[in-house]
């Protein structure tokens, strides 16, 4: 049998059991047989073995391999650049509703002992509380990296959740990122194996299983342990309804995508690490995750190019502190702009084109950062957005915005739609001299098709962070978690993730 027919009849046979002869005759992992059973029995799975599907297997063998393995360059670098953003948005997040109540709920309530950093605070507590405060911290707007198509904040439970229990067990930098990058992998496969079922909030399950792979591969959970720790993930994933769309300070959707993930990533880790057992196989069985869920898609996406493909260099870094779906329309007026120069008053109007779908979820909302109208005329006037100009509710009515506001029409587009998952943008501007502009931006800068620099990256970071940790302190965190692979002890970041 060749290697192609090999991992065929594994992966076809993903609903049934894994026998010894099915290992002897593998190549999945392109050992001889008696390295690959002696691999397993390494990692504490040789004797569970035959009771397990050939999906569970593969993927509580990685997971537990992950904390030693190394990854491609390119990958390490783009871990780097999302655990930046994230902390970036853990720390301008503090000085949002969502992040001054997660600070205070720290405060007040956390509990353990006191080893893991709330960021932004002087706060320290149990991992698991830290875990969820920084987590809020991390979606407190909308800063943080999100999946090009939607639906999906990975490193907002992903990152907090390993920071947290990192500094519990004081993981170097390298087993940090490699636990981190782990995270967004299964975290999103569950999320792309799922999606289109009964599960219609994946948010939450974007987190946990992100966060609690995360946390299982911080902990170095063996591979019998990553069966338990799936488990108990798959348990917690599927909580979340749509009530928080009507949520008009982000408070909830913080919880629905950070915290709670992060949280429950952590609980999930540290309640195996204790010694609790659970199913062997979550994956196998009349009710199972994948069918309880998803009753017609195949567990074999969960572990699709496990190793060869890395979500964390497919997941968008905003470029914008925005919505997902106003990133490419902001995007199309700078690029209008550098091209044709005009002032706020030289516009007539102001069409914007959005997939129909993406268009409902920015139409005149309450909250600045994802209200479409509101962010146009920001940048008509100030020829930029910032940070703070993106979350200003007052200006909202400032006379001069609204003058601009009436300017904009926002278009639902049937043929953008179509694109999904590609979130399209087109605008349209009519100057007041009859100059009709227009600029139509199919990759918003920041995706996996347009990345951001390094450079851009960095100076995103220091923006948000630096008024409130200051320039100094932040220089040297932005260095430290550049070259987190040289960091001992993830601890070591906690006096640059403080407050003064």
């Amino acid at each position: 049998m060749d290697h192609e027919q090999s991992t065929k009849a594994v992966i076809e046979s993903s609903t049934g059991v894994l026998t010894r002869r099915h290992l002897l005759q593998s190549a999945l992992w392109l050992l001889p047989a008696t390295v690959f059973l002696a691999k397993l029995e390494a990692l504490g799975l040789e004797a569970a073995a035959s009771d397990l599907s050939p999906v569970m297997l593969k993927l509580s063998t990685y997971m537990a391999a992950a904390g030693t393995t190394e990854l491609p360059e390119k990958v390490v670098q783009d871990a780097k650049h999302h655990i930046l953003d994230t902390i970036a948005a853990m720390v301008s997040g503090s000085e949002l509703p969502p992040g001054r109540d997660a600070i205070q709920f720290a405060r007040a309530y956390g509990g353990g002992q006191k080893v893991a950093t709330v960021v932004a605070s002087k706060i320290l507590c149990g991992p698991i509380d830290a875990a969820f405060a920084n987590g809020e911290l991390a979606h407190s707007d909308e800063s943080d990296d999100d999946y090009t198509a939607g639906g999906a904040h990975p490193g907002c439970a992903v990152v907090p959740a390993a920071l947290a229990i990192g500094e519990q067990f004081q993981i170097s930098g390298a087993h940090f990122l490699r636990a981190v990058t782990l995270g967004y992998d299964i975290g999103m496969r569950a999320y792309k194996t799922l999606k289109g079922g009964v599960l219609t909030e994946t948010h939450n399950l974007v987190g946990t299983m992100g966060a609690a792979a995360a946390s299982g591969c911080v902990a170095g959970l063996d591979a019998q342990q990553m069966c338990w720790l799936l488990d108990y993930a798959t348990q917690q994933a599927g909580a979340g309804v749509g009530t928080w769309r009507d949520d008009l300070e982000h408070i909830e959707k913080g919880f629905l995508f950070g915290a709670m993930g992060a949280r429950n990533g952590v609980t999930a880790a540290l309640l195996v690490k204790s010694g609790w057992t659970g199913m062997k196989d979550v994956l196998s069985g009349p009710q199972n995750f994948v069918k309880s869920y998803a009753p017609k898609a195949d567990p074999a996406k969960l572990i699709e190019q496990l190793g060869t493909r890395f979500e964390v260099s497919l997941t968008s870094i905003k470029d914008w502190t925005t919505g997902g779906p106003i990133l490419s329309l902001m995007d199309a007026i700078e690029n209008l702009r550098k091209k044709h120069p005009f002032e706020a008053s030289d516009v007539k109007h102001v069409v914007v084109r959005s997939a129909t779908s993406q268009a409902e979820r920015v139409n005149n909302r309450e909250m600045p950062d994802i209200n479409v109208q509101y962010l146009v005329a920001v940048m008509l006037i100030d020829k930029t957005l910032s940070f703070h100009s993106a979350h200003d509710r007052a200006r909202m009515q400032d006379p001069a915005v609204l003058r601009e506001r009436a300017k904009v029409e926002l278009v639902g587009d049937d043929e953008l739609e179509r694109l999904l998952p590609t979130r399209v943008g087109i605008v349209e501007i009519e100057l007041v001299d009859g100059t009709h502009l227009t600029e139509r931006v199919e990759n918003a800068r920041g995706t996996p098709e347009n990345p951001m620099t390094r450079d851009e990256i960095v100076a995103k970071a220091r923006g948000l962070m630096t008024p409130v940790l200051g320039a100094a302190k932040v220089t040297k965190l932005i260095d430290r978690v550049l070259n987190i692979d040289s960091v001992k002890n993830i601890r070591e970041l906690r006096p640059l993730l403080q407050v003064s």
